[in-house]
């Protein structure tokens, strides 16, 4: 699976939990750039997105995440190991 494939399905889990599709996910974009992208949404957009790729994130993967990118790198990593 290539990284486009993975922020379409990035993109569908974010639309799914927030209902809405007013953002265009990117590298750079972070909480602040996305309307409802809080606290408790962004664990339901985590539980949503691991579902998706059928994997489970690391505690310390998730603390060192501070924008798409970092999501869709330790996405490629998980996809890598399993």
């Amino acid at each position: 699976m290539n990284r486009e494939d993975i922020l379409t399905k990035v993109t569908n889990a974010f639309s799914s939990v927030l209902e809405h599709t007013n953002f265009e996910l990117t590298n750079e974009t972070t909480a602040e750039d996305v309307d409802g992208w809080e606290s408790i949404t962004h664990m339901m957009i985590i539980t949503e997105i691991e579902k998706t790729f059928n994997i489970k994130f690391k505690l310390m993967d998730l603390m060192n995440m501070d924008s798409v990118g970092d999501l869709l790198n330790t996405i490629e990593s998980e996809l890598l190991i399993n």
